[in-house]
């Protein structure tokens, strides 16, 4: 597997979701985003492919209509701020230090509700954490998607982070649709753009 830094300078993480779920990526593959804070802070992506599938992935990035950076593959191009935002995001993946991963081995069969064991035994998720105590679900505990999975690396494990729910229920801590907080003026037309 071969790991490729990509930033299309997303000002937030459902834009950096939107790209990545526009891309033809196969199965294995595994997409994650990083908070870029050098120079304008944004969103970048990384993609973890099987060998045989980069060549086609870099020509598929190479015709996107929107300026990017790429590193990896034994390639390098693009805007430099990109092409430094791609770096920080190869180089976070690939050491599986973070990285918010979208799209992973078996994410399309993570919808409605499940079991713990069933979310570690069928996807790409080796872990799951329930905050505030940061224990392990039971293998029975029901966790309610909401249809919205992402999970991140954390210490080169890829961990879902979860919020009690009710008994025997947990749902991840991410929501699929945030509602703003005060770092978000929209009467102003002023962002935060790690939103």
């Amino acid at each position: 597997m071969t790991v490729i830094g990509v930033d299309f300078g997303a000002a937030t993480l459902a834009e950096a979701d939107h790209l990545l779920c526009s891309l033809p990526l196969p199965e294995d593959a595994t997409a994650c985003t990083h908070l870029v804070r050098r120079g304008t802070p944004h969103v970048a992506c990384s993609l973890r492919l099987p060998a045989a599938r980069v060549a086609e992935m870099l020509e598929v990035l190479a015709a996107h209509s929107r300026p990017l950076g790429i590193v990896g593959a034994g390639r390098e191009s693009g805007p430099r701020e990109l092409v430094a935002g791609a770096a920080v995001a190869a180089g976070r993946h690939a050491a599986r230090t973070s990285g918010r991963a979208v799209i992973y081995p078996g994410v399309r069969g993570l919808t409605g509700n499940v079991t713990a064991m069933k979310l570690v035994a069928t996807s790409y998720i080796d872990r799951i954490l329930v905050l505030p105590d940061r224990s392990s679900p039971q293998l029975s505990t029901t966790v309610v998607t909401r249809d919205h999975v992402r999970p991140e690396w954390i210490n080169g494990v890829l961990t879902l982070v979860t919020t009690p729910a009710g008994p025997g229920v947990v749902a991840p801590f991410e929501l699929p649709d945030p509602t703003p907080c005060c770092g978000d003026d929209r009467t102003s037309g002023k962002s935060n753009p790690l939103l």
